[in-house]
């Protein structure tokens, strides 16, 4: 590798753990334990010139002397760090607030992955949690920022953080969720109680004093001006069309516009359409569209009755997975990948495993509401999610040993979550479905993600109001409507991430789809889906150079 890039790429990936100790806590590194994230403008200031630095000088080198590797990680670095801060300079924090994906949802997740695991990282921990008082008072400093700027969320998601936040504060902060961590085995008895007494004080004089203040603040100062329902898109603010483009390029990683990502949803949905029309003639005698939706969605004997179902169901999806992927696949993760059910969060997502082989590959399921999982989707989303969808992709990106460690851990969404998306359709051929039932899942799975261009870009380009949205959803999916509206605040509150899915699935397939005609009865799908997965994470152009190689190589 070149020695000068590879010393950019390493100050890189140092300078972004030193930035989040707590992203850098959750890989397994503990160089940073002590400290905790800085959410004030000053210091975002300081990262958008940071990564423009970076970004900048990646670019200097020359692409026609760096080898194919040496290519990649010019790349990716250029990506990363351009990207971020296009969009830190967009000022997001300024009003973050999101029952979906906010802290206060997330917080029940990340705390018990935290990989406490020698009395060193406890200790560390009291002096984390101390400095998290001051995280939280960063975050409402931003969002004075934000309603000074007349930059605000939607009000229906500020009422719903602001309850998530209320239920959370009325724990003991001896049970509360900052609590929930590991107790290192190495701790006698007497031991672990002095160290969680310590952490409970910090918990109750640090901690819940500042979440209450962050809370008040958005309950007294940003609800009141909070945007309503019907102008819930960042097209409605001062700059955000240019937001909105800069989100496009961020999360896609390719250049088209918002009107082109609208109307390719619009072509996957009429495909899916006939999709579904011959298989619910086979599963539901009918090929009425408005009949199949509506089954789908009411019938309760298609509903899972309990946690416990769901998380079973899981486990089977993923275990015929894991016997059948030998023969898909010439590199396998080391990492298992395990089930488990959360109370909060998304409905479901995964956590790839810790650096230090500490914690495996964990699918999440919420099972919070068990009822509202159908059971024809649950074999999807296990491969979309588990094996062979982000385990196999995140698993064997962290123990690359070859290539730069910030391209294991890189945040390309498309190349991510398109692969994930990929995976649900790559099941049907490995016959990992259970019957045309389960297979009516993937179709519904693709509704969604389908769906996403439309809504996405309806929402922050074209100005659709969030029940305009909830409409088009119901009308064209069997997704129930509480999910929907669910779904729709998630768009709401996270600009252009939704629209990485299906842009990141229809360009693999396009990859894979020239590979095969250029090498013929060549092809390999091993070879491919290697080629994919071994150079850690990509952007989508990138990747199509690598595929292109490899196909004539």
């Amino acid at each position: 590798m070149n020695p000068e890039l590879r010393t950019l790429a390493e100050d890189y990936w140092q300078d972004e753990l030193a930035a989040s100790p707590l992203q850098a806590l959750m890989l397994g590194i503990h160089d940073y334990d002590e400290l905790m994230d800085d959410a004030s403008r000053e210091f975002e200031d300081a990262r958008i010139a940071a990564l423009r630095n970076y970004a900048s000088s990646a670019a200097a080198f020359d692409p026609a002397e760096l080898s194919p590797d040496d290519r990649i990680t010019r790349d990716v670095l250029i990506f990363e760090a351009g990207t971020r801060a296009d969009l830190l300079e967009m000022r997001e924090a300024e009003m973050e607030v999101n029952h979906a994906m906010g802290i206060q949802a997330m917080l029940p997740v990340i705390v018990p992955q935290l990989p406490i695991d020698e009395p060193e990282h406890a200790r560390a921990m009291v002096k984390k949690s101390a400095a998290m008082g001051t995280w939280f008072d960063q975050m409402t400093d931003r969002l004075r920022e934000g309603v000074a700027n007349g930059r605000t969320p939607m009000a229906s998601t500020v009422e719903k953080t602001v309850a998530q936040i209320d239920e959370q504060l009325a724990v003991d902060p001896g049970s509360s969720v900052f609590m929930n961590l590991r107790t290192p085995a190495a701790f006698s008895e007497e031991q672990a109680t002095s160290w969680r007494a310590e952490l409970t004080d910090v918990v109750r004089t640090e901690i819940y004093p500042a979440y209450k203040r962050y809370r008040d603040y958005i309950a007294e100062h940003v609800l009141p001006a909070s945007r309503s329902e019907d102008t819930p898109g960042i097209c409605h603010l001062p700059g955000g069309e240019e937001w909105y483009r800069r989100a496009i390029k961020r999360y896609t990683s390719v250049d088209l516009t918002a009107d082109e990502i609208h109307d390719i949803g619009l072509q996957q949905i009429a495909k899916l359409n006939e999709e579904y029309r011959e298989l619910g003639a086979e599963v539901l005698g009918t090929t009425d569209l408005k009949e199949i939706f509506s089954r789908l969605r009411d019938d309760p004997e298609l509903r899972f009755g309990s946690g416990e179902e769901v998380r079973a169901a899981s486990e089977a999806a993923l275990a015929k997975a894991k016997a059948a992927m030998s023969d898909w696949f010439g590199r396998l993760p080391k990492a298992d990948c395990f089930v488990q059910e959360t109370p909060s969060g998304p409905q479901a997502f995964y956590f790839p495993p810790a650096t230090d082989g500490s914690r495996p590959g964990t699918f999440y399921v919420n099972t919070s509401d068990a009822n509202a999982w159908k059971k024809y989707e649950m074999e999807a989303l296990a491969y979309h999610e588990g094996i062979p969808g982000h385990h196999l992709q995140l698993a064997i990106s962290g123990e690359l040993e070859d290539v730069p460690e910030f391209r294991k851990h890189a945040s390309v969404t498309a190349y991510a979550e398109g692969w994930g998306l990929y995976t649900e359709r790559l099941a049907d051929e490995m016959g990992l479905y259970s019957g045309p039932l389960e297979r009516i899942g993937m179709l519904s799975a693709d509704s969604l993600r389908a769906g996403r261009l439309v809504v996405d870009t309806g929402i922050h380009a074209k100005g659709w109001s969030r029940q305009q949205a909830i409409d088009f959803f119901a009308e064209n999916s069997p997704q129930n409507l509480s999910g929907i509206a669910e779904e729709i605040d998630r768009y709401i509150g996270l600009p252009g991430q939704a629209l990485a899915y299906m842009i990141g699935r229809l360009e693999i397939v396009r990859m894979r789809a020239e590979a095969e005609e250029t090498m013929g009865d060549e092809f390999d799908i091993r070879g491919f889906h290697d080629t994919v997965l071994c150079s850690g994470l990509v952007p989508l152009g990138t990747l199509d150079r690598m595929v292109r190689e490899w196909a004539i190589a």
